[in-house]
């Protein structure tokens, strides 16, 4: 039985109003006085707060349907049909897409109301608000579209805002390179998603290309044809979600403001990957072979980017590693087929991270936007909101029980161990102590010991509530949303992995307690030697060390970048101006030429019949006369 909403269309419908009318005010008044911020931010927020009032309606309805039949649906109207091919613009909601609405509409709309004390004086505040309210609406499309290809109207809009809001300050270049690259990394693996989509549209789609006809279908698939669609697939999910080879954008998108960075790293963009790669949990089931490259790929992501987290000095750039970590971990568990922990932990993760990032927002406006760790220090008396809540992030980041990070991260490892990958588990505990140790080497950096700009120092203050409140509820939420999805051992029933059963296929084994206890300490011993080792460093302060060896090419992130630019961008450009060279002179100038050419040898014809005696001229007048007279007769015999 199907069952129809149709206010579902009103969810993505109203940041995106909200983004028109605040990009069309704007532009009215961009020559005029500028309008009252006060009206803009009521614009801005009054989108995402309503629509998540209508993902709890949402949420609501779908709880009161039993589990075989836990799904809405929404028809706008035919997009396009064409042959076997036919797409319509409607939105599914099930307990997927539900978990997504409620964290992405929750967090999204957090941010908006800090970005109002953030944004305050600046010139482009309206800009700015425009971009966020169609960033949140185009995740919220890819969120609910009902098919891949309504999905991909969605995965386009977030990666044009990305690149509007990292470039969003223009007159910095840097910013406008990190804006480029952001969009032409993700171009590069939206190919794979297009030939992914593509290919499984040739396989299977002519049965119906919306997620629930594809899955009735899935058993269709050859072997080879399906490890190919996973893998082309999961390029799209590298490129969205930053991992291996695709992960060098995400660190650069620092160059935004932080709450842009808080939304792109928490609740949207890089999420999208994880999401289609779970929601497409049908197919990867049936071809374990592409679960494992996901899973590996995940979980090597994970400790690459661990390594290069420990070196950084720029505050933001230390939490967007740690965030391509966390997503890696993410794809292990998806990878692994535990599925409800990889999205549960994109759930918990969205909470502590836009809480650290928001956090570290806090920090950079208290010292007139300084983001180098080396040039703080001593702040917890000033910042001491910012500290309490901050450390909780902390604390849920590294995976410290009782923190909510704990139980997500930890099901995952232990679904990697009860699944039999061995090797996946040991890398995933090492990765933990390393975040541990990194996320702490930034709070003992940043809040203790003594300031090391005294003058920052001095004239830090906490900022005002609008900013300090979210601070306070995603902190909340850092510490307690763990418990929605409480293990069995601690007493609790899984509630997000029941919820997530209709619309994920994952198979749980039966395994001792045991060795899920075993797992469990073994994380934990791995967190209480990262931060002990980070407070042994850096808990009483230190000074800004000389990097050599190892440390010094982890601080150059193993020269990745480089290296890219010296193989593929390089190369590229000489290709381009080489080309450009050829065709200048030889085909451009030469069309140019000619036209020349041809103009002044016609030109030179008439002018032979330019004499300038008005007795020629009455000559060619009486033989078109003549010509005219006799073709008239012709045609009229």
């Amino acid at each position: 039985m199907e069952h129809t909403a149709n206010y579902i269309g009103l969810i993505p419908l109203l940041p995106l109003v909200g983004a028109l009318v605040i990009g069309l005010l704007h532009m009215a008044t961009c020559t005029k006085e500028p309008l009252s911020e006060k009206l803009y931010s009521v614009l801005a927020c009054i989108g995402p707060l309503l629509s998540f009032f209508l993902a709890l309606v949402v949420f609501f309805q779908l709880k009161s349907i039993t589990p075989e039949e836990r799904f809405l649906t929404h028809n706008l109207f035919t997009w396009f049909a064409v042959g076997d091919l036919h797409v319509d613009m409607a939105f599914l909601v099930d307990p997927l897409s539900a978990l997504f609405l409620l964290f992405v509409t929750f967090i999204g709309s957090l941010i908006h109301i800090y970005s109002i004390g953030y944004m305050a004086g600046d010139k482009n505040y309206a800009k700015f608000f425009a971009y966020l309210n169609l960033f949140l609406g185009s995740m919220l499309i890819l969120v609910l579209g009902s098919g891949p290809v309504v999905m991909f109207v969605g995965w386009e809009g977030v990666g044009l805002c990305s690149y509007l809001l990292i470039s969003f300050y223009t007159e910095d270049t840097e910013n406008v390179i990190a804006g480029n690259k952001a969009f032409i990394v993700n171009r590069i693996g939206d190919l794979g998603f297009v030939l992914g989509m593509s290919f499984l549209f040739w396989a299977i789609g002519s049965g119906g290309f919306d997620y629930l006809s594809l899955k009735e279908n899935a058993h269709h698939l050859t072997a080879g044809v399906g490890i190919a669609i996973c893998l082309l697939l999961f390029v799209g999910a590298c490129g969205k979600s930053a991992q291996i080879p695709l992960y060098v954008w995400l660190p650069d998108a620092m160059a935004g403001p932080t709450p842009v960075s808080a939304l792109i790293h928490a609740a949207t963009m890089v999420t999208a990957g994880v999401y289609m790669v779970a929601r497409f949990s049908f197919i990867y089931a049936h071809f374990p072979i592409a679960g494992s490259v996901v899973a590996w790929v995940g979980i090597l992501t994970a400790l690459l980017a661990a390594i290069f987290g420990m070196f950084q000095s720029d505050i933001k750039k230390i939490l967007a590693y740690s965030t391509v970590s966390q997503l890696g971990y993410m794809f292990a568990g998806v990878g692994v087929a535990a599925y409800s922990a990889g999205i549960f932990h994109v759930f918990t993760h969205a909470f502590f991270k836009a809480l650290l990032f928001l956090g570290a927002g806090s920090v950079i406006y208290a010292l007139h936007h300084q983001q180098d760790v080396w040039k703080m220090g001593g702040l917890k008396n000033k910042l001491p909101k910012t500290y309490a809540t901050m450390v909780i992030g902390a604390l849920a980041l590294a995976g410290c029980p009782p923190f909510s990070g704990f139980f997500s991260k930890d099901e995952i490892l232990f679904s990697a161990l009860a699944n039999g990958h061995p090797g996946i588990w040991f890398i995933g505990v090492f990765v933990a102590g390393m975040t541990a140790y990194y996320t702490f080497r930034m709070i003992f950096l940043v809040f203790h010991g003594q300031p090391r700009d005294k003058e920052a120092y001095d004239h830090a203050h906490e900022p005002p509530a609008v900013m300090t409140v979210p601070l306070i509820i995603l902190a909340i939420g850092a510490a307690l949303v763990g418990v929605m999805n409480l293990p069995a051992i601690f007493g609790g029933n899984m509630v997000v992995s029941h919820w997530l059963a209709p619309s994920v296929v994952e198979h749980h084994p039966h395994v001792s307690v045991w060795v899920e206890v075993f797992a469990m300490l073994t994380s934990v011993a791995a967190v209480v030697i990262g931060i002990t080792i980070a407070f042994r460093k850096f808990g009483e302060g230190a000074e800004e060390p000389e990097f050599t060896g190892f440390a010094k090419a982890g601080f150059h992130k193993f020269y990745v970048d480089e290296f890219y630019h010296a193989v593929l961008v390089q190369p590229y450009k000489a290709f381009g101006s080489t080309i450009t060279k050829f065709l200048e002179p030889n085909v451009t100038d030469s069309h140019v030429k000619f036209s020349s050419w041809l103009y002044q040898k016609v030109g030179n014809a008439f002018k032979a019949f330019q004499v300038g005696y008005v007795r020629v001229y009455a000559i060619y007048m009486v033989i078109g006369l003549s010509l005219m007279s006799f073709f008239l007769s012709q045609s009229i015999n």
